[in-house]
Parts: C-alpha cells; sequence; structure tokens
C-alpha cells in the first residue's frame, strides 16, 4: 500500500516525464530532421554530443549540470540576470537535466525515422513548390508518426527511471524533487521493504506496457 508521501512522489515523477517529453518534442524533432538531413561533413560531432548521456555516469553529467546551473554557474547566472528562477533544488531544474539525460532516447527514433522516409517523397514535394518547412511537416512528420510514437513512450519511459542526473540537482525535497526512484531508495536505506515493492511494481508496470506498445508499432511495420 502507498503512503502519501509516495503518492506525491510517483505524481511528480509522471508529471516531470509529461513535461519533459514535450520540450524534447519540440528540441529533438527539429534536431532529429536536421541529422537525417544535412550533409554537413561534422555532423558526427553533434551526433556524439546528443549521444553523450548515453555512455556517461549519470552522476558525473547531473554533477555538471549541478555546476552549470548553480546560482554562480553559467547558466544560473544568465537566468538570475534574466529574472528566472533559481533551477538546483527545484522542479525547473529537474526539466533541464531530464531534457539533457533523455535527448538521445527521442532524437535517435525521430531521426531513423526521417531517414526512413527517403529521398524520393521530399523531391517530389520541392517539385511541387513546397518549402523546406512545408516538406517538414506535410511530408516528414506524418510519414514518421511510428517514430514520434516510439520517441515519446521511450523518452518518457527513461525519465521515469531516473535517478543519479535528478539526485544531483533536486536533491530530496518531498514534494518537490522527490520522485519515486529516489523515494525507493531512501525506502531500501530504511529497511521499508513493503514500500519499495509497492513503488517498484508501479514503475515495471508502466515501463513494460510503454514498452510493449513501442514493439508493437514497430512490428507492425514502424521504425525500429
Amino acid at each position: 500500500m502507498l503512503n502519501d508521501l509516495d503518492l506525491n512522489a510517483l505524481w511528480l515523477t509522471f508529471r516531470l516525464a509529461a513535461v519533459t517529453t514535450m520540450v524534447l518534442l519540440l528540441i529533438g524533432a527539429p534536431l532529429a530532421w536536421w541529422l537525417a538531413r544535412t550533409r554537413w561533413r561534422w555532423r558526427f560531432l553533434v551526433e556524439a554530443l546528443v549521444a553523450l548521456p548515453l555512455v556517461l555516469p549519470p552522476t558525473v553529467l547531473g554533477f555538471y549540470l549541478l555546476v552549470a546551473m548553480a546560482p554562480d554557474g553559467p547558466v544560473g547566472n544568465v537566468v538570475a540576470l534574466l529574472g528566472g528562477p533559481a533551477l538546483v533544488f527545484s522542479f525547473s531544474g529537474l526539466v533541464v537535466g531530464s531534457v539533457v539525460y533523455s535527448l538521445p532516447f527521442v532524437v535517435q527514433p525521430l531521426r531513423n525515422a526521417f531517414v526512413a522516409v527517403g529521398d524520393r517523397p521530399l523531391e517530389v514535394a520541392a517539385a511541387l513548390g513546397a518549402s523546406p518547412m512545408d516538406r517538414f511537416f506535410t511530408v516528414g512528420v506524418p510519414q514518421a508518426r511510428a517514430g514520434f510514437l516510439s520517441a515519446t513512450v521511450l523518452g518518457f519511459a527513461h525519465t521515469v527511471g531516473e535517478f543519479g542526473v535528478v539526485l544531483m540537482i533536486g536533491g530530496n525535497i518531498p514534494g518537490e524533487t522527490r520522485v519515486a526512484s529516489i523515494a525507493i531508495y531512501d525506502h531500501v536505506e530504511s529497511l521499508e521493504y513493503g514500500n519499495a515493492h509497492g513503488l517498484s511494481l508501479v514503475l515495471i508496470v508502466l515501463s513494460l506496457v510503454m514498452l510493449s506498445v513501442v514493439f508493437a508499432v514497430n512490428k507492425r511495420g514502424g521504425v525500429a
């Protein structure tokens, strides 16, 4: 049975995942389109930078994000000058960290989907007078809808499972930054295994359902 603090941690987790996924789609779709279409010789540098969170330990990434977003850090200082809220130990900071950490899980499936569209449909659209923006919205996006579904599910699920990055940036403030993964860790430390089981089962079932959706779509002919 989940107590109020655990339910609050779950709500905060799903809220963080939803906001992060929306931001990731807004950022990731144009970036993935550019990666799929550009012939720039140094493109691999951008690809490596996007994929960096896949190989970096979460605590390393979280540490440098914490340093950057601290009040005297380069990002935190600019935000303060613009009158924005403090990023460290706040929900806003968690969103920023989650976007960076989950970016490859959104960009990669979108890039693969855009590559699968091929050149021919875009060439036809260009011959009919469609601008690059028109080709993106009228050809690229509709043809890559399976990729958008995969990106959405993977981005959401990956954000739900975060631990190291969110702990480094947000700490463990109930109702503010204490997400489900941190709550599970707290329960295990306190030997409250029943509570840890309850939260863990919710996340396992949710992750299994979301991944089943992705594989079902891919099996029906979506992007891999």
